[in-house]
């Protein structure tokens, strides 16, 4: 169990933030096989204040589950904490601050990990938003902007001391993007200096990895990001696994065609057909992984923009599996 400030995780298997991935259709998804935590797509924080239609969708719960977490990136320290108080007003349960984005746009924008290079700014940052709201803000981040500067460990503390609940720590460096191997060791440095939850990030793709990564990092829990493309139910059966709860049955190809064509109906009922359509694309590949003639698939998904023609695809598709049920 995971203490989030007032908050119980059941389960220290969680689902990280993930630009263009972890909208709400893919949350709910991942939510209802039974993840303990998920949290929202990265959300520009001025955009927020704004109340983008891009922004409020983004930060959007489904009402059945809890808790969600919503994520928020900038650099300005009160219009984050009127970006986290908005969105605690439209229902989030925890307020996630990003100092990890490794991606040049947002780090041009001195936002992401850029932060880790200003603590001080990071720190007023923090402060702003524990501040601003009444739920449980978290961090995420990484162990510096490169090797030479490997200072999670004291923002971690500041952190702490500024009333942040729990911190998720990406095992490299901003230089490193998602480059080499994620360093987990490291991650019990930081682990070791505060009293909250840490949480480790990066190349965990199995229960193995988190295995490895729980031993290596002292951390209290993993967060799991692309090991998840494809896969909504990777979280509950990696926790199902490692914390030795009932076996899980990993879905059939049967099942598996029903996720693809409820997924699909759900981004449509989120953004509508003609948006929903090019979006899906990637999350349909994804799930065909590995599966019989996928690459044919994919070519074709990738042209079709009628609903009907899609679906049929789809249906035809999995009913070719040899072991379709």
């Amino acid at each position: 169990m995971i203490n989030i400030g007032n908050i119980k995780l059941e389960d220290n298997i969680l689902l990280a933030p993930m630009s263009g991935v972890s909208d709400l259709p893919f949350r709910r998804l991942v939510k209802n096989f039974g993840a303990s935590l998920v949290t929202s797509e990265m959300i520009a924080s001025r955009a927020m204040i704004l109340q983008t239609r891009e922004s409020i969708l983004k930060g959007k719960k489904d009402v059945n589950h809890y808790p969600m977490s919503v994520q928020i990136a900038g650099c300005d320290p009160e219009i984050m904490a009127e970006a986290a108080k908005l969105n605690q007003d439209l229902g989030a349960d925890i307020i996630d601050i990003n100092f990890g984005c490794p991606v040049k746009k947002v780090v041009n924008g001195f936002a992401g990990s850029a932060l880790m290079k200003d603590e001080n700014l990071a720190t007023k940052i923090m402060q702003y938003v524990v501040n601003a709201v009444k739920i449980p803000v978290t961090v995420k981040m990484r162990l510096g902007w490169n090797y030479e500067n490997l200072n999670a460990k004291s923002l971690a503390i500041k952190a702490e001391d500024a009333g942040v609940k729990m911190i998720t720590i990406h095992g490299r460096t901003r230089c490193q993007m998602y480059n080499g191997q994620a360093n987990w060791q490291e991650i019990a440095k930081i682990k070791a200096a505060v009293n909250i939850p840490v949480i480790a990030n990066g190349d965990i793709k199995n229960a193995a990895d988190a295995k490895l990564a729980m031993s290596q990092s002292n951390a209290d829990g993993v967060m799991i990001g692309r090991a998840c493309y494809g896969k909504p139910w990777l979280i509950k059966q990696i926790s199902c696994e490692i914390n030795n709860k009932e076996n899980f049955i990993t879905p059939n190809i049967s099942q598996q065609k029903d996720i693809v064509l409820s997924h699909l109906q759900q981004m449509i009922d989120h953004y509508s057909q003609k948006i929903a359509i090019p979006l899906a694309r990637k999350h349909i590949g994804w799930y065909s992984n590995g599966l019989k003639n996928s690459a044919q698939y994919r070519a074709k998904i990738n042209i079709l923009n009628d609903l009907n023609e899609i679906n049929d695809t789809i249906n035809h598709f999995y009913e070719s599996q040899s072991d379709f049920l």
